[in-house]
């Protein structure tokens, strides 16, 4: 992903946003969240309606300080966000699972991201397929000059919606399990498992 004017500061916090349960854990460093969003590209989008709260998975992906994904024209999606509605993005990775000596401190070493979002569809044409142009070259660099690109009809059916990140939090675990002192010589083995063994 563009990455040319990504890295000016970071993420403003609030109660909201703040991580509180492990907060040594977190960052708000743009360099942080970007690097999980441009790995991941599948966000979680939580937002409410009708006073339900839903959560959709969609590919999410970054250019520059802005993050895109499309849905069909006149969705509900794009009807929330331009009557001005903020939503809420999840990305989330487990790496290993980490097992300790006690059931109470088994855990897992994991990259995760929330930001909170507002969000417009995009009207230029130009932008329309660069930014398409830019996942599609990130899959795989050099496919957007052999496919056929996106029609009229493409076009009008499809609603591209650019969102602009208020605030958001980054948290990690990584490292060996927190066994208590007492549990240390208890004869089961201890330490940390790929959670995705054959991915």
């Amino acid at each position: 992903m563009d990455t040319s004017n990504s890295l000016k500061s970071d993420f403003s916090v609030s109660g909201k946003s703040r991580v509180r349960r492990a907060a040594k854990r977190a960052s708000y460093r743009r360099e942080d969240i970007y690097r999980l969003v441009d790995e991941l590209k599948l966000g979680h989008i939580g937002f409410t309606q009708d006073g339900e709260v839903i959560v959709i998975p969609m590919t999410v992906w970054r250019h520059g300080d802005f993050l895109y994904f499309h849905v069909p024209n006149k969705s509900r999606l794009q009807k929330l966000l331009e009557s001005g509605q903020q939503v809420c993005i999840s990305f989330a990775r487990y790496d290993e699972w980490v097992l300790a000596k006690s059931a109470y401190h088994h855990s897992a070493n994991y990259r995760s991201v929330v930001l909170f979002c507002r969000g417009e569809r995009v009207q230029n044409p130009k932008e329309f397929d660069t930014i398409f142009a830019s996942i599609i070259e990130d899959i795989e660099p050099g496919r957007w000059s052999q496919v056929r690109t996106p029609s009229v009809q493409e076009r009008k059916g499809t609603a591209l919606m650019r969102l602009t990140i208020a605030e958001g939090s980054f948290k990690s675990r990584r490292g060996a399990p927190s066994d208590n002192k007492e549990d240390l010589d208890l004869p089961v083995w201890s330490g940390a498992k790929p959670a995705c063994p054959f991915s």
